[in-house]
């Protein structure tokens, strides 16, 4: 494919290194220190406006995805809107698929939406996306990470497995998941296990758990520790990221939310839109307010500034006085191992959602969502099989799945099924299947 990137900040550089190896990608930036990084990749880098529409006309005939990334919505917004008038322009030329990304809530309203009317096919909001992605883990107060796949018929969780856990030397076997989930991995320090039932539940293990919501309810319960209660969440931080994720707490019954903000005028915005928290005007870094507002009772504390190393700093004194989980937002998605590696319950990365999106219309047919794992060693996706894929109207036990890649969860019409060697795909069914990364290629060729 040929793929026009505006941008070469975090976000462009990670999209343009994921896809620069099988694609022809021509980046366009006017910061020249960001230029210079760019350069380093397979790429073409260009310097320039990639809103001006001079410029792109010189690189949008043949081009298959252009993607607007920059830090400012507008321009992200007009490149699209330019690159469709443009291509329009032009007879004979082929449309263009694109994709901004966008912050202000006045322009988006969920994590990913079409705006085709005005030029945009995909319009994504990253700041919304993380807020999603860790309100679905505040749903289970003993998973780290959760996704949901196939319109919230299936989800997937992963979970930690403290020391003190009773589940500790227990075989997968001994689970008895069979009729409602399946262990699809287990992270183990830096392996990444795809268990069978006689392996052992080790100490630290992280596992990958994928189901039916209401299984995984349940399954949560065994997994965590502590009788049920209202969830404790101190949030650090209330601009953008820490207000979306805000605003999706604050509509829980069973929450309690503190939030620590350092902007008097900010605090004091937040308070007249949210009904049900406490602002407080502090440094989420002052040891003396985190011990004042007793952070040691704290069921989730998330630090969500707008400086990683801030969100550092706050987690690691969040989890030194006692706090039962600590979530973090790391711009930076090569901090993300980084963080976890350090004791940090979860890392997230507001930019890894825009990643995925792209990474999803470059890999073909079929594929209704992208999920990556452990620092992207893994990924969950989401296929819909159509009459053309391989893998459709033979059972499972005849088909060659590569090594590193497993069925997890199939959606036939409206029933939730656990994969079996019997199982036979169908021409619409939605397939969940979880792949090392060196796997996904693999995989692909079964739907195309």
């Amino acid at each position: 494919m040929k793929i026009i990137i505006i941008g070469a900040g975090e976000v462009g550089y990670h999209i343009a290194k994921a896809l620069s190896p099988k694609n022809d990608v021509i980046i366009i930036e006017k910061a020249e220190e960001a230029l210079k990084r760019a350069d380093e990749l397979d790429v073409l880098a260009i310097e320039g406006n990639g809103a001006n529409a001079e410029l792109l006309s010189k690189f949008l005939q043949d081009s298959d995805l252009l993607v607007a990334v920059t830090g400012l919505d507008e321009v992200n917004i007009v490149a699209c809107m330019t690159a469709k008038l443009v291509i329009r322009s032009k007879p004979g030329w082929k449309d263009i698929k694109t994709i901004a990304r966008v912050s202000n809530p006045d322009y988006i309203d969920s994590p990913v939406t079409s705006r085709a009317q005005v030029g945009v096919d995909i319009m994504i909001c990253p700041e919304l996306a993380l807020a999603s992605e860790v309100a679905e883990v505040l749903s289970s107060p003993s998973a780290i990470d959760a996704q949901v796949f196939a319109e919230g018929k299936v989800q997937m969780m992963e979970f930690a497995i403290h020391p003190d856990n009773r589940l500790v030397g227990q075989q997968i076997k001994d689970l008895k998941l069979d009729d409602c989930c399946i262990v699809s991995a287990i992270f183990r320090k830096n392996e990444v296990v795809i268990p069978h039932g006689d392996d052992a539940i080790n100490a630290n293990d992280r596992m990958v758990v994928v189901g039916k919501p209401r299984a995984l309810e349940e399954l949560g319960r065994i997994f965590g520790n502590g009788e049920p209660h209202r969830n404790r969440i101190l949030l650090i931080g209330c601009g953008i990221v820490g207000f979306y994720l805000a605003k999706l707490i604050d509509k829980d019954e069973n929450a309690d939310l503190k939030i620590i903000e350092y902007r008097k005028s900010r605090c004091i915005e937040v308070a007249e839109m949210l009904e049900n928290a406490l602002i407080l005007n502090g440094d989420g870094t002052d040891v003396n307010l985190l011990r004042e507002e007793n952070i040691e009772d704290m069921d989730v504390v998330l630090a969500v500034t707008n400086s990683d190393e801030k969100n550092l700093l706050c987690s690691l004194l969040a989890k030194q006085l006692g706090a039962k989980k600590v979530i973090a937002r790391a711009d930076r998605p090569d901090y993300v191992p980084l963080f976890e590696m350090i004791g940090i319950d979860m890392a997230v990365s507001p930019r890894q959602a825009t990643v995925n999106e792209v990474l999803k219309l470059t890999m073909g047919r079929g594929i209704e969502k992208l999920a990556t794992l452990e620092g992207e060693k893994a990924e969950i996706i989401e296929y819909t099989a159509s009459r053309s894929s391989k893998i459709v109207g033979k059972s499972l036990d005849k088909v060659k799945f590569p090594k590193g890649a497993l069925v997890t969860m199939v959606v036939h019409n409206d029933d939730t099924i656990i994969p079996r060697g019997d199982t036979v795909i169908r021409e619409g069914d939605r397939v969940i299947i979880f792949a090392l990364s060196s796997a996904v290629p693999a995989v692909e060729k079964f739907f195309k």
